[in-house]
């Protein structure tokens, strides 16, 4: 039998996103009419990992998003930043990151709810959400006129890599006194 750790290095390195070990194990079972197990997959990512982990590379293997996915090392984010900020075409708008992290923190949310809090129309904002696929729809609320809600995708998890929500900074983590308006009520 082929090197089956080639395989699945092999779909690792091919990946957009995390490959879940289920991925994986479907895509080789089609390929080569055998049963894999979880654990002989999860054996096989931890021997690529390994190899990874040597000075002589650049990259690794990391679990993100409960799939596995290869990332520039730490070491090298400094040069690799360079070159996605040349490349980059456009940034998330400031009202982009406001609409985000309302729908992150509020989810599963309606455009009205968001609308609500910002106090302003966030059309524009979620389809440009949308499109770069940070935000997905995740069904439609009970409320009249049954609205479409909103959460966060797994490109938002890949993107601010986290492995579920729960791994966001609490708002008291980021708020301080400083940015209270006005004298608090004792």
């Amino acid at each position: 039998m082929e090197n089956i750790e080639q395989y699945i290095e092999a779909l690792i390195f091919a990946s957009e996103q995390g490959i879940r070990t289920e991925e994986i194990m479907y895509c080789l079972q089609a390929s080569f009419e055998r049963d894999f197990t979880s654990d002989e997959i999860e054996a096989s990512v931890a021997a690529i990992a390994k190899k990874y982990s040597s000075n002589d590379f650049a990259i690794e293997v990391v679990k993100i998003n409960n799939g596995y996915q290869f990332l520039t090392k730490k070491s090298y984010h400094t040069v690799v930043s360079l070159l996605q900020i040349q490349r980059s075409k456009k940034k998330l708008s400031q009202a982009a990151l406001e609409t985000l992290a309302i729908i992150a923190y509020k989810q599963p949310v309606t455009k009205t709810d968001v609308e609500q809090i910002r106090g302003v129309n966030c059309d524009y904002s979620i389809q440009k959400l949308l499109e770069k696929e940070l935000i997905a729809i995740t069904g439609k609320s009970d409320a009249i006129g049954k609205p479409i809600l909103y959460g966060t995708s797994n490109m938002f998890m890949d993107y601010f890599g986290i492995n579920n929500i729960s791994e966001l900074p609490q708002l008291k983590d980021v708020s301080s006194e400083e940015s209270s308006i006005g004298e608090q009520a004792e």
